[in-house]
Formats: C-alpha cells, sequence, structure tokens
C-alpha cells in the first residue's frame, strides 16, 4: 500500500566447517548478492524495501572448535554499509567443524535473540539457515559442556521451539527459511515450527542457482 514502510530484516545463518569448503565460496557469493537480487525479485513482484539490514552468524562446532565455534556480525543497514558487510562474509573461511554434527541449533537461538527493528508500518523478521550438518542435541551441554558454550542456548528443542514462539520475534513478521539436510533437527522445525520452509540440502552439493532463487521469492513473498 502506497505510503507504508517496509522493514526487512534478515539474519543469515551460515555454516563455515570444514565440510562446507567446496561450496563456501558460492555460499559467500549468494550472501553478498543478497541485496541486490532481493531488489531485483522484490521489483518483479511490484514490492519495494524501504529499509533493508543484514546480520550474518557464522557457525561452527562448540565441541570442536572452541572461540571459533560462532561468529556474529551486527546488523548492516544496505547499501549504506555494504563495505562492511562485505568485508565480514568475505574474511569467513571453511574449516573445523570435526565430524558431524554442528552447532546449527545454537546459531538458530542466537538468531532468535537478534535485536530486530521495531519500527516501520511492516516488518520482516527473516532467518535463513545454510548448512549441510545435521546439529548436535541441546541436551548435550547438560553432561558435556564445552568451553565457550553460551550460558543463554535454550535446554532442549521444545526450549528452542519456545524462544520461537516467544517474544524476541513479531509473530506475523517472522520467517525461518532451512536450506538444510531432511535430518535432526531441521525436518522437526519444519514440520512443527509456524512460518518456516524447508529446502533440503545434500552435503557438498552446495546452493544452487534454482534453491537461491527460491529462496529469494520465498522472501519477496512474505514481504
Amino acid at each position: 500500500m502506497q505510503g507504508l514502510k517496509y522493514t526487512v530484516d534478515i539474519v543469515l545463518c551460515i555454516d563455515v566447517t570444514g565440510s562446507m569448503s567446496p561450496i563456501i565460496d558460492k555460499v559467500k557469493s549468494n550472501a553478498l548478492r543478497f541485496y541486490e537480487d532481493l531488489l531485483a525479485t522484490m521489483a518483479q513482484k511490484d514490492k519495494t524495501i524501504d529499509t533493508l539490514r543484514l546480520r550474518v552468524v557464522a557457525f561452527r562446532d562448540y565441541y570442536y572448535d572452541e572461540d571459533q565455534s560462532m561468529l556474529e556480525s551486527p546488523f548492516y543497514t544496505l547499501p549504506q554499509e555494504t563495505e562492511a558487510f562485505q568485508k565480514f562474509v568475505n574474511d569467513l573461511k571453511a574449516e573445523g567443524g570435526g565430524e558431524e554434527p554442528e552447532s546449527g541449533l545454537e546459531a538458530i537461538a542466537l538468531a532468535i535473540r537478534s535485536k530486530w527493528n521495531t519500527t516501520g508500518d511492516k516488518k520482516r523478521q527473516i532467518i535463513v539457515m545454510w548448512t549441510d550438518a545435521t546439529a548436535h542435541p541441546l541436551e548435550r551441554a547438560a553432561t558435556d559442556r564445552p568451553n565457550y558454550y553460551p550460558t543463554n542456548v535454550p535446554a532442549n528443542f521444545d526450549d528452542l521451539t519456545d524462544l520461537w514462539d516467544g517474544q524476541y520475534m513479531i509473530r506475523s513478521a517472522k520467517r525461518l527459511i532451512l536450506y538444510a539436510p531432511d535430518a535432526y533437527a531441521w525436518t522437526d522445525m519444519a514440520n512443527h515450527w509456524e512460518n518456516t520452509i524447508q529446502y533440503p540440502s545434500k552435503a557438498g552439493d552446495g546452493l544452487g542457482e534454482v534453491d537461491y532463487q527460491t529462496i529469494l521469492d520465498a522472501i519477496a513473498s512474505s514481504v
């Protein structure tokens, strides 16, 4: 509707473990193109965004990588802060992680607790997960708590679900888009969490152009 302000916040959760080495450059390229490609997709649908902010949560494995397990950026307002956003993304390297699973659920919890924009007439708060791995059960930390593990992570999947349903995100504004394996815990999210879409990934297959455009279309259609 003419006159309304559309504010869109997107958190990109990116698996940067060693298994992503064959495809990390492609994922980074998608992230760097995200702003321009999303605007183009929006324009095709006769929609515009007044304020777009992107933030990155890059994750590995708390049980293997210690202080390099979770790398997070602030929100960058684009295009004004494109240079800083590009530097953060370009500095990401696919390394570590050990064997599957990885700390993807902890990354989701961190993303949910982002400092979301609350201004504007119409808001979208979107989390996009890119991974080729399964996730550690959150319950593991109760008996095997690694160094550098954060204190405010939900204790189990039910608590993580409550966090998704809670006060951090606006119910009508939130969306979760999973480019993740058809396995724990991503399929559980797709089946039970509201406003969630999953596009199953396979190890080493990366993010194809069709899948990438599908994600853009899903975001644009929700705005």
